[in-house]
């Protein structure tokens, strides 16, 4: 009996945990905002900026900044020849700077 109860009480945290949902906002486009097409890259491969690690970056009036709100793995694999770590793409992107970061709010990146 004691091990049904404890075998229980362990599946109910165990489904617990793998039922919390990751609070990764969506990117939208919203037509009332601005819309940049940015040169982007891994910050510290192809822009050359301060870093210790490969992160998201956009070129916006010939000044580079990390950017916040989306990450670097999640438009492809950016080690594969064309990714950003050994390729400057161009981005449809909304957002703003915030303190030394971009903050989008929408990017998609331009075939």
């Amino acid at each position: 009996m004691k091990k049904t109860i404890l075998t229980l009480i362990v599946s109910f945290f165990v489904l617990m945990a793998f039922s919390q949902n990751a609070s990764k906002k969506k990117l939208a486009f919203d037509p009332s905002k601005k819309t940049y097409t940015l040169e982007t890259a891994c910050g510290t491969c192809m822009f050359k900026m301060k870093g210790t690690t490969c992160a998201l970056a956009v070129k916006f009036n010939n000044k580079a900044y990390y950017v916040d709100g989306t990450g670097i793995d999640d438009h492809g694999d950016a080690h594969d020849k064309d990714g950003f770590c050994n390729a400057i793409r161009k981005a449809k992107v909304q957002g703003e700077i915030v303190g030394d970061k971009f903050l989008v709010s929408y990017f998609e990146l331009i075939k």
